[in-house]
């Protein structure tokens, strides 16, 4: 079973967040969905500075097998990029909750967050199969 982090949340498309508790929200991928990936050859992250609504991709991440898009469940502003995945993506593969983090946004409403799935709601959700 992949790792679940009882101190995030999660979204149906496998992305997971971190309140930073300074107003900003660390966005990257779950490791149910970095092993689903398989070995990562490449990753784009949106630039400093870029406002992006909820739902918009915040990054792209490739593997050897497929590539996807990363989504922010909240809009703002990015106010960080993990700019060293362009040199060593494996990094997602290694250590997808921490020097794996893709994005960090300024949420203009840290409101939608609550609406995420928990740890146990995320584990069931990978269960059942998405």
């Amino acid at each position: 079973m992949s790792e679940i982090r009882d101190d995030l949340k999660y979204t149906q498309s496998h992305e997971w967040l971190r309140d930073r508790g300074d107003g900003t929200v660390e966005i990257g991928i779950t490791d149910h969905a970095q092993d689903a990936l398989g070995e990562l050859v490449y990753v784009e992250t949106t630039e400093a500075g870029t406002r992006l609504d909820a739902g918009e991709t915040c990054a792209t991440v490739e593997s050897v097998k497929s590539a996807s898009d990363v989504y922010t469940p909240v809009a703002g502003e990015i106010v960080d990029a993990n700019t060293s995945l362009a040199d060593s993506p494996e990094k997602v593969n290694n250590d997808p909750y921490g020097e794996g983090w893709l994005t960090r946004i300024r949420a203009e409403d840290a409101g939608p967050l609550d609406n995420l799935m928990d740890a146990a709601a995320y584990r069931d959700y990978c269960e059942q199969g998405d």
